[in-house]
């Protein structure tokens, strides 16, 4: 090996370790690499909370062709935020987060849950009043019983707060009022 060669890789053992100008830049462009698709990960959110006649009781139930996974949905204004608790049947949280200043925070010690942060993205931009669906969401579009988010959310309503949400990842939720009956 030439003395040259040493000066630009440090092997360690392998000679595929760069260093240097050409490691940095590698490393940089891999760092640009895993922000820009992070960002691009986030659910959009609302320019400003819409007005939403809360607290809200919802039901929500995934559904899956061999399966049914149901669970109760609070939601409910907690100063400037909006505070969103999800409990399975029995009670047991299985999400908790809080919207304030345009970002979720984690609200109580349960881990990170990207898919219910997904969720309840997707039923903010849902329930937003027609009248605040175009300041709060640019692309967004509605048509009758029937609203988009293109490339991200369809939302198609029996009432207002009753509709079937299928988020383009490929799960579909039912969404309904809670009432005092059992699911």
């Amino acid at each position: 090996m030439s003395i040259t060669r040493r000066l630009k890789y440090q092997t360690c053992g392998s000679e595929l370790a760069p260093t240097g100008v050409v490691g940095v830049l590698r490393f940089l462009l891999l760092a640009v690499a895993l922000l820009l698709s992070a960002c691009a990960g986030r659910a959009p959110l609302p320019e400003q909370n819409p007005d939403l006649p809360l607290p809200l009781q919802l039901h929500i139930q995934l559904l899956k062709p061999d399966d049914r996974l149901d669970w109760v949905l609070v939601i409910q204004r907690e100063e400037a935020g909006i505070r969103w608790s999800m409990m399975d049947l029995l009670g047991i949280p299985q999400a908790r987060q809080l919207l304030n200043d345009k970002t979720w925070h984690a609200d109580g010690l349960l881990p990170p849950n990207p898919q219910a942060r997904e969720l309840f993205a997707a039923l903010l931009f849902a329930l937003t009043p027609k009248d605040q669906l175009a300041a709060n969401y640019p692309g967004a579009w509605q048509h009758g019983r029937q609203r988009s988010l293109p490339e991200r959310w369809d939302i198609r309503y029996a009432q207002p707060q009753s509709f079937e949400l299928m988020i383009a990842k490929g799960a579909t939720y039912q969404v309904t009022p809670l009432s005092g009956e059992t699911p």
